[in-house]
């Protein structure tokens, strides 16, 4: 493994998830869709560079896949291959597993694969076989969560009518089932991660993983081995730190828990409230609040206890604990630096600026409600409060290079006494030059090439070229150099004749309408 195989995003959470979160490698490789074995390679990599976390600040991208994945000798000579069919059936037996196998191959092949590859060799031939996975559950490792398929209608007295459906989210922990649920204007990402903030609070902690259908709001590409998660919804989640761990499409088995849950609010939630006229989403989750209580304290039929005594005695204990502050919702967005050095935010059609070394890099951007920050290759180069001024431009001056910098000394106030030490012509030429911009810095660049016509033709000449430029109506640079170029600054201005009006037998006066 030369080259990481996965995003170095992926790598980061790799080991925020192994060395901060303290999951398994089962936990990790099916959190980020990646096989157990790379994620053992990727941190033993991690331990030979005696990286942890949290990570240095300056470390980049590049600098960490150096670390990471350093030149590697290849191997020319052939080596022995298991019979993976005999490995398969082994692994059945009780207590047998892959690292049993490993160390008795090498007893009789001492030149065979190592541990690494003979774990990635048997996966690769595992995915071949249909086998069914069986979950059991852990105290707090789970919770599943889930849209509704009925949704809560919400009325307009006035109207006598439904004017929206609210949509019902649902959640529920995996060894209690305790439920929670609300009613959510829609299935956006804003909703859904509120939603997900809501139940955690609800629940009091964290579960180590979190458990989604497909559903659009969390998950971007859906995919049976490889479903891409949401930038933000990865983000709250390392907020909370937890791991998304999205549904295998069409496995039921994967999300019993949470269709569980989904039928058992809708039978004693949605159908009890069938009748109720809801006037707004709060009032609505007010009678679920209600109800939700009811049903998570209602005795189980068979075993002891309710979902409430069961999550109280074991699920709680093993929450992880909220965070001093509930997560900033923000959307990530991909965008490539302009050559001046600034990405434009098209939701908002403003444009923020970034160093100016980054002219042409892909970069992402992190909209919250208040800041833009712009990321490059996992580090942030600029933060900027965000604006809603359409087609406006935020800049910081560090920027900038050095020549833009020095021109943003320029005021109107300065150019205008530049060019009064040529002559009054010339400044009223640049004064007038700035006043039709509708921002006064568009007529800077023009203003002090006119000025700078001085050191060609001298002020004499200049300020006859601005005179006539101002007779002529034209207030442009190239005006005034093909004045200077043609010589017409040496001739006199024609002094434009009085309009007469020509009177024949044609023309009515006023006097024709009365």
């Amino acid at each position: 493994m030369s080259r990481p195989r996965i995003a170095m995003r992926s790598i980061r959470e790799v080991l925020r998830l192994s060395l901060n979160e303290k999951l398994s490698l089962r936990q990790i490789g099916a959190a980020l869709n990646v096989p157990p074995t790379t994620v053992a390679e990727y941190l033993k990599r991690a331990a030979r560079a005696n990286i942890t976390w949290p990570l240095p600040d300056e470390l980049n991208d590049d600098a960490l896949e150096v670390l990471l994945f350093p030149p590697a000798p290849t191997l020319s000579d052939a080596r022995p291959m298991p019979d993976w069919g005999h490995v398969h059936l082994e692994l059945r037996r009780a207590h047998v597993t892959l690292m049993l196998l490993w160390e008795e191959f090498k007893e009789q092949h001492p030149d065979g694969y190592g541990y690494t590859q003979f774990c990635e060799h048997y996966h690769r031939f595992a995915k071949k076989v249909d086998v069914t996975m069986r979950f059991t559950h852990k105290a707090g490792e789970r919770m599943f969560v889930d849209f509704a398929g009925s949704t809560v209608p919400i009325w307009d007295e006035a109207l006598e009518q439904v004017i929206a459906n609210a949509e019902l989210f649902v959640s529920a922990l995996g060894v209690s089932g305790l439920v929670y649920a609300e009613a959510l204007a829609s299935q956006e990402l804003i909703h859904w991660t509120a939603a997900h903030d809501d139940a955690f609070t609800y629940y009091g902690g964290v579960p180590a993983l979190v458990v989604p259908d497909n559903l659009k709001s969390g998950v971007t590409t859906t995919h049976r081995y490889e479903p891409q998660v949401n930038a933000t919804y990865q983000e709250m989640a390392t907020h909370y730190g937890t791991a998304i761990l999205p549904a295998r499409v069409r496995r039921p088995r994967d999300k019993a828990k949470a269709e569980g849950s989904v039928l058992l609010v809708s039978r004693w939630i949605l159908a009890r409230l069938r009748n109720h006229r809801f006037t707004s989403i709060d009032e609505a989750n007010v009678a679920i609040a209600q109800l939700l209580e009811q049903v998570n304290n209602k005795p189980f039929k068979v075993l002891s206890g309710s979902r409430r005594s069961v999550f109280e005695e074991i699920d709680r204990p093993a929450l992880k604990g909220l965070p001093a502050h509930p997560y900033d919702f923000a959307t990530w967005k991909k965008a490539k630096v302009a050559i001046n050095y600034h990405v434009e935010v098209r939701c908002d059609r403003h444009h923020y600026s970034v160093p100016y070394r980054l002219a042409g890099e892909q970069v992402e951007i992190r909209l919250s409600a208040k800041t833009v920050e712009v990321f490059h290759k996992g580090q942030r180069v600029a933060s900027h409060p965000r604006s809603f001024m359409r087609f406006g431009y935020s800049t910081v001056t560090t920027h900038m290079p050095d020549s833009h910098r020095r021109y943003l000394e320029w005021t109107p106030e300065r150019i205008v006494a530049w060019a009064n030490k040529t002559g009054p012509e010339t400044a009223a030429l640049t004064q007038r030059i700035m006043k039709e911009r509708p921002h006064p810095e568009q007529g800077y660049r023009t203003c002090l090439g006119i000025i700078r016509l001085e050191k060609t033709y001298g002020p004499a000449r200049l300020e006859a070229a601005c005179a006539r430029a101002l007779a002529i109506h034209s207030h442009t640079y190239r005006t005034v150099e093909s004045i200077l170029k043609k010589g017409l600054d040496q001739k006199p201005l024609a002094t434009p004749s009085p309009r007469t009006h020509r009177h024949h037998e044609f023309v009515r006066g006023a006097g024709y309408y009365q």
